[in-house]
């Protein structure tokens, strides 16, 4: 319970990556806000915030379900001052909510170029602005950043994609840099692997074979959010090494297929 009385918010956090983070911060005592836009089931998505909530709650933990579409800067602003309403203070933001698209320069459209770059890098920066004033005035915050190290790989086909991710990367690093005397830490968190996810499924990233579960995202960002936020800020975390760092040596229980060790895909994208 090293999160006991800490509050979180997780955007994106009705499936998947975000869904796995609420539950693992839930388990070490945290309550949790759970942000996203699907507050109803559906045929083609399974998951909705209500669903995440009550698996927070059945933890132990309270938790507050909020339909949030972070491409909207007034429904951010409800977002915090409903979490800070329901608990009084908000100390931890995940930045987990995103949108992705694979193609060609030429063939990137406008409006998915625009896409992605409102739901990443813009959302990361919005969220983040909304939750530092209580975070600085507490004089304790951790931010998230679910983003890959600033380093310039294999860009072709994924320039617009990339450009948004990192965006969200660098204002890490600028807060890491602005809040370092005020113990508010922001540090980014990427995976080596391709995780088991609704994007993976739907685009058909590799196969179940090449793909770790979301929970080694979610161990990894528990690892960050109980270190004090002085003594890790500004980083470009990979998940597999982090964890190595603290301690975990054997990584077959994050793989979705049992016999088959996944390629580091994720970091070759970068690296």
């Amino acid at each position: 319970m090293r999160l006991e009385n800490r509050v979180a918010i997780v955007t994106g956090g009705s499936r998947g990556i975000g869904k796995a983070v609420c539950l693992a911060l839930a388990r070490e005592g945290c309550d949790v806000v759970v942000a996203a836009k699907t507050d109803v089931p559906s045929d083609k998505l399974p998951g909705t915030i209500h669903e995440t909530a009550r698996e927070v709650e059945a933890l132990g933990r309270r938790a507050l379900a909020l339909k949030v579409n972070v491409r909207e800067e007034a429904e951010i602003a409800r977002m915090v001052e409903e979490t800070h309403r329901a608990f009084g203070r908000v100390d931890i933001l995940i930045n987990n909510a995103g949108a992705i698209g694979w193609s060609e320069v030429a063939d990137t459209p406008a409006s998915r170029f625009d896409l992605m770059m409102d739901v990443n890098a813009r959302a990361a920066f919005l969220c983040s602005s909304a939750v530092l004033p209580h975070m600085t005035a507490a004089k304790w915050g951790h931010i998230v950043m679910m983003s890959p190290p600033l380093r310039f790989g294999r860009l072709a086909g994924k320039t617009a994609y990339l450009l948004s991710k990192m965006g969200m990367t660098f204002v890490a690093k600028g807060i890491a840099q602005e809040c370092a005397e005020s113990g508010v830490a922001a540090n980014s968190l990427w995976p080596v692997t391709m995780i088991e996810s609704q994007a993976t499924i739907h685009f058909q990233f590799g196969e179940p074979a090449q793909w770790r579960k979301a929970e080694i995202i979610a161990d990894a960002t528990v690892e960050i959010c109980c270190t004090d936020p002085r003594a890790l800020c500004g980083q470009e975390l990979y998940d597999e090494d982090f964890l190595r760092q603290r301690g975990v040596t054997d990584f077959s229980g994050y793989r979705v297929v049992p016999t088959s060790e996944p390629e580091p895909l994720c970091r070759a994208m970068v690296e």
